[in-house]
């Protein structure tokens, strides 16, 4: 079965960094798009960052400069690394793929469980 395995999350001082990892577990054909949202307490889910197979690359504006999305097309991974984080970063972070699973199946849209970041204020 085909899931994504999220890591990395954390409790940081504001203008500390951290990374985020998430590997898509199991036998896919392709990975179309990746990304990580967030959602913070009383708050929807965001974009935060994408990236597709091409390279191309979108942000949220309040993290430009600050945040950089990765992927490892031979590992099947994504990664967020996460510089200066300021307390408004606070949230769960969630990554998300667009796959397929094989070269006839329609796209599957994936969630991981979610990552806790913690920036105190």
């Amino acid at each position: 079965q085909v899931r994504l395995v999220e890591s990395g999350g954390g409790s940081v001082q504001p203008g500390g960094s951290l990374t985020l990892s998430c590997e898509v577990s199991g036998s896919i054909f392709r990975i179309p798009g990746m990304g990580w949202y967030r959602q913070a307490p009383g708050k929807q889910r965001e974009l935060v960052a994408r990236i597709t197979d091409g390279g191309s690359i979108d942000y949220v504006d309040s993290v430009k400069g600050r945040f950089t999305i990765s992927r490892d097309r031979a590992m099947n991974m994504v990664y967020l690394k996460m510089d200066s984080l300021k307390p408004e970063d606070t949230a769960v972070y969630y990554c998300n793929a667009l796959v397929y699973v094989t070269p006839s199946s329609t796209f599957t849209d994936l969630w991981g469980q979610g990552t806790q970041v913690t920036v105190p204020s």
